[in-house]
């Protein structure tokens, strides 16, 4: 019986021969765990490959017949190894293996998952995923923190960046255009810490939200226009409330023959016009020099003949250059913002703006957002993980020192039932001034659209 249950505890990969071995020195009950012998089996073969092969060929062959040559190899080491290891484990270590040479390693099959929004790597041993708005502790884990860091190093190497002592903080991104942050020791005190904001191979368009349920058909056919009729918008919301989702949305309705200039701390919005100019920052190097800021790029960009200024995010003294952009000509910039409400966008906003270091009074700051800004949009994720917009707000201009907005449509929520947030979309009933400024351009948005009536409701009215 007692045979039995060591012969389960012996992983059906050990070297021939090391079965007994164990027994003869009474070992048995420390066998350590199958998958711990699987990754330091990997780790044998990995160093075994890059002995064997010439690293500066590689580049002067194509990817596909070197990933081919490589397997070849791979399988070649694993037979000489004389390990019996099944078919589907044999497949695993190689796939593991060129992973490691060629990708992130552990963190590849969670790249590949379609339904995985976020990458949580909470130290080496546990890393999270984020799907459908909740988060999942994953089974993938690292080998050590070592481990963990190579792969934190390739990620930020192949844009540029470095991460060490002395720079212990970065943000980068993916091929995929997948936004990453890394921290490490010392100011992470439990080990290197990774963070990876996906965004799928395909970006969602409006047809997706609506789909979703995140924004309603009308408010949609709102948006559009107002994109189309170049009027500036603003997009606020908490982390991972969809910010920039909607912001490759709304940029998919500006026309093809205007001239674009992207601005972003880490370059992830996918817009699909010919005419797009990327522009990205830059930190400091070791020196401490050759850091540029958005505020560089915003004016930099304003001698760049742009038709659309979309800066990814304002976070700093680059809020003050994009409301002076906005208010000479550069009509129908978007540009998104932490924030918890409409009003707390206005308010973060003004302090951004004073974060520049020019000194004006507030009821100047106060004048030249209500003049750039037309429009507010809010979202947010609910507590069912679901991502919506809250609020859609129209700036009408100033009352005294107060810039003043007002709410036209909303989503009100009704209650929590079986987990799911229940509510809909509203209109305030309010007519917003810019629908003179739509008809101009073109687009006549239906009175039926803002009459104060649930959204959802009507549509199906009509």
């Amino acid at each position: 019986m007692e045979n039995k249950s060591s012969e389960r505890d012996v992983p059906q990969f050990v070297k021939a021969g090391a079965e007994e071995e164990w027994r003869r020195q009474g070992r048995v009950g420390q066998i350590p765990n199958p998958e711990l012998y699987f990754q330091d089996l990997k780790i044998r073969i990995h160093r075994n490959l890059i002995d064997t092969i010439d690293l500066t060929k590689l580049s002067s062959l194509e990817m596909g017949m070197v990933q081919v040559e490589i397997r070849r190899i791979l399988e070649e080491m694993v037979m000489a190894e004389s390990l019996p290891l099944s078919r589907p484990d044999r497949e695993r270590l190689v796939i593991e293996v060129l992973n490691e040479v060629f990708g992130l390693g552990p963190l590849e099959s969670l790249m590949k998952d379609s339904e995985i929004t976020d990458i949580l790597v909470n130290t080496y041993e546990k890393v999270y995923v984020e799907r459908h708005g909740k988060l999942q502790l994953t089974e993938v884990r690292f080998r050590d923190d070592a481990h963990l860091m190579q792969i934190i190093e390739r990620i930020v190497a192949r844009v540029g960046r470095r991460i060490d002592e002395a720079s212990p903080m970065v943000d980068a991104r993916l091929p995929d255009g997948s936004r990453v942050n890394a921290i490490i020791p010392p100011l992470a005190l439990d080990g290197p810490i990774l963070s990876v904001r996906r965004f799928g191979a395909e970006p969602l368009t409006m047809k997706d939200l609506i789909r979703f349920n995140s924004i309603p058909e009308q408010i949609a056919e709102v948006v559009a226009a107002c994109v189309k009729s170049k009027l500036n918008i603003l997009i606020s919301g908490g982390t991972g409330a969809g910010k920039t989702t909607l912001l490759n949305c709304l940029s998919n309705f500006i026309p093809e023959d205007e001239r674009i200039v992207t601005i972003e701390d880490s370059a992830e919005l996918k817009l699909q016009q010919p005419h797009v100019v990327r522009l990205e920052t830059r930190p400091a190097n070791i020196e401490g020099r050759g850091e540029v800021t958005q505020r560089d790029l915003v004016r930099n960009a304003l001698r760049m003949r742009p038709e659309r200024i979309v800066v990814g995010e304002v976070r700093g003294g680059e809020a003050l250059d994009m409301m002076q952009a906005m208010n000479t000509g550069h009509d129908g910039s978007i540009s998104t913002i932490h924030a918890n409400s409409c009003r707390d966008a206005i308010a973060r906003l003004e302090t951004m703006m004073l974060m520049a270091g020019i000194n004006l009074p507030e009821r100047a700051l106060r004048e030249q957002i209500a003049s750039a800004l037309d429009i507010i949009v809010h979202l947010s994720r609910l507590t069912d993980g679901n991502r919506k917009l809250i609020e859609f707000s129209e700036v009408t201009g100033m009352e005294g020192n107060v810039v003043t907005t007002q709410l036209i449509f909303e989503f009100d929520q009704k209650g929590v039932e079986d987990g799911k947030v229940s509510g809909e979309f509203v209109a305030t009933g309010v007519r917003p001034h810019f629908l003179d400024r739509l008809e101009r351009y073109g687009f006549k948005m239906p009175n039926t659209h803002f009459m104060p009536l649930a959204l959802m409701t009507r549509k199906k009215a009509l």
